[in-house]
């Protein structure tokens, strides 16, 4: 049974969260307070975390920065904070998702099962022999999951590779934002696809020589990414 952590300071969500989850098989537990929420996350396994941005103690942006520094699970954040700012940071310092309260319940479900789908698929493979894409300095080590850049490893998170892999698997090919987000994350956000901006930012920082002058992944005005080769 996979184990959630959900860290929401308001009781009413907090328990709607945790109701609609073990309905659907989830162990969930609920914590109110920032500061204890970030130590559960950090010295208890759990297999995703729903973050609430607003909490008393520690807020949710530094138990994003934290968890993520040394743990790769997914992270929810579900907020009321709906300026593009918040989700961008949010975003960047590695969360896998931005909700924005109130939310369907049963969309917050479906959001959980395709995150844990993706990263236990990541996880999980087991293929034997080191699977490679090289490009131009650029390594791609598929079945260890770790990219160098020039011999250096840089760390990606797990949507970041992802996105990266796809690309670069996918040569000279523009993919709009819209078929990216479907593609990487599987999810409708009604148009909002902040997340592929800010994880092509992120990935172009780990690995261009200059992120304002990429020449691995370009961006084609009016139309969308382009992995160069």
């Amino acid at each position: 049974m996979k184990k959630i952590l959900i860290i929401e300071d308001d009781p009413s969500i907090g328990e709607l969260q945790r109701d609609y989850l073990e309905i659907n098989g989830f162990n969930v537990e609920l914590i109110e307070s920032g500061r204890e929420g970030l130590e559960q996350a950090l010295t208890i396994e759990y297999d995703l975390i729903i973050l609430d941005l607003m909490l008393p103690h520690v807020d949710g942006f530094e138990i994003c920065r934290q968890v993520r520094a040394v743990k790769e699970i997914p992270i929810l954040i579900v907020s009321a904070k709906k300026e593009d700012i918040d989700k961008i940071r949010g975003l960047g310092l590695g969360a896998d998702d931005y909700v924005i309260k109130p939310f369907s319940p049963s969309e917050l479900v479906a959001r959980v099962k395709a995150h844990l789908a993706r990263y236990d698929r990541l996880s999980g493979n087991k293929q034997v022999g080191k699977q490679e894409i090289r490009i131009r300095g650029l390594t791609i080590e598929e079945t260890s999951r770790r990219v160098y850049v020039n011999n250096n490893e840089v760390n990606l998170t797990a949507k970041e590779f992802e996105l990266l892999t796809f690309l670069a698997k996918h040569p000279n090919r523009v993919f709009s934002k819209e078929e990216l987000f479907e593609l990487i994350w599987g999810l409708d956000l009604a148009g909002d696809i902040t997340t592929v901006t800010v994880h092509i930012r992120k990935i172009r920082g780990k690995i261009e020589m200059e992120p304002a002058n990429p020449q691995f992944i370009e961006t084609v005005w009016g139309a969308g990414y382009r992995f160069s080769v």
